[in-house]
């Protein structure tokens, strides 16, 4: 384990901006719950963008700060507190499957939204001239790489991933078994891409949004 200076300074920036992150993601699943009609997530205290009503001890600070910290650097293996909801208590308007795809939806759309966000302040700086070097070089490694990371991740349709309900929510009627056998296997199948070095490429087009991401932000910053 690397706890040189550096190192170290590096983690806590990484935990920081993941407990961030996960906060703005689980915040956007109790939202989108509440507003089709489920009241538990605001009953449990969900429905607040502070950190510590999502944080999970083990999930969202041990794993990512010991993964910083480790050779290879911040895993993906982490989470946050599940926001737990109630689907038959969600609008009668919608279909519970269509309701289940919004609320899980919710959370890497506000991932993607804070990516954005961050991006348009650091543009916004560095027209008026006031953007460190350093600072940028942290938001984007940071905060708007990880957030692009998150909302890959969490599209994987393979449960308990988010991308599961995303999945059940636009396949037809016809073809709801997908989902199903997916339910059943769906941690194995995990496994086995994490094991197999196969997540990797999965996770493909999210580092090349990132790179690109990071390309266009230097000459917007820079114009």
């Amino acid at each position: 384990m690397d706890i040189s200076p550096d190192r170290v300074r590096g983690a806590l920036l990484a935990l920081v901006a993941f407990v961030i992150s996960v906060a703005v993601h689980e915040w956007g699943h109790a939202l989108v719950a509440d507003k089709l009609g489920d009241r538990l997530p605001r009953q449990q205290g969900r429905l607040t963008l502070s950190p510590l009503a999502h944080i999970d001890l083990i999930g969202t600070i041990i794993m990512p700060l010991m993964g910083a910290l480790l050779p290879g650097g911040f895993p993906l293996i982490a989470w946050g507190k599940p926001v737990q909801t109630n689907p038959r208590a969600y609008t009668n308007k919608l279909p519970v499957r269509v309701g289940r795809m919004l609320v899980a939806l919710a959370g890497p759309v506000m991932n993607l939204l804070l990516a954005i966000v961050v991006s348009i302040v650091l543009v916004v700086l560095g027209r008026t001239g006031k953007l460190p070097a350093s600072l940028a070089d942290v938001m984007v490694r940071y905060l708007i790489a990880l957030n692009l990371v998150l909302m890959f991740f969490n599209l994987i349709p393979l449960p308990p991933l988010d991308g599961a309900a995303v999945l059940a929510g636009v396949l037809p009627e016809s073809m709801q078994t997908v989902p199903r056998t997916l339910e059943k296997y769906g941690t194995i199948l995990f496994f086995i891409l994490f094991l197999s070095g196969a997540l990797g490429v999965v996770m493909g087009p999210a580092y090349r949004l990132i790179h690109a991401w990071a390309a266009v932000l230097e000459r917007l910053v820079a114009a």
